[in-house]
């Protein structure tokens, strides 16, 4: 059964485990320490059987919405665990009553774009050489949020 929690630092062993597989340049676990203390953040996991599959966040910045990241562990891919941590942060958003959500993503990462689309997110620009370690683009994308 899927839950989706809050992220605790009890989850952050598991969320490091599972940012060293997606990402060639993974967060630290003192990023992760230093965001979970902020008042303006909000933090997400995704819990199978126990199991830490997933986790996402996002900035509050004034009143918009920064997803952070977005992360599924690689043999739960493809069940919806993504989707289901993208809607928990746009129902956050949504309840501070943020007026948009933006992300950055890879221009070759297509599943995300796919997940991101999917959910109302719109490409808005993109960012030549975003990415340092492989000089790759930034699509940002930004999705609207009707909370009138």
């Amino acid at each position: 059964m899927l839950e989706i929690i809050p992220m605790s630092h009890a989850h952050l062993d598991a969320v490091c485990s599972i940012e060293n597989e997606c990402f060639t340049i993974p967060w630290s676990r003192q990023s992760f320490v230093d965001d979970l203390a902020k008042d303006n953040s909000s933090y997400f996991v995704a819990v199978i059987n126990g199991e830490v599959a997933g986790y996402a966040g996002m900035w509050h910045i004034v009143n918009e919405g920064h997803i952070t990241n977005v992360a599924v562990r690689p043999i739960y891919q493809n069940m919806g665990i993504g989707n289901a941590l993208l809607c928990k942060i746009i129902d956050t958003a949504k309840t501070l009553e943020m007026v948009g959500i933006l992300l950055e993503v890879r221009t070759g990462n297509y599943a995300a774009q796919k997940l991101y689309a999917k959910n109302g997110f719109i490409l808005e620009r993109i960012r030549k050489n975003y990415y340092a370690e492989t000089g790759e683009d930034a699509l940002i994308m930004w999705k609207e949020l009707n909370n009138g």
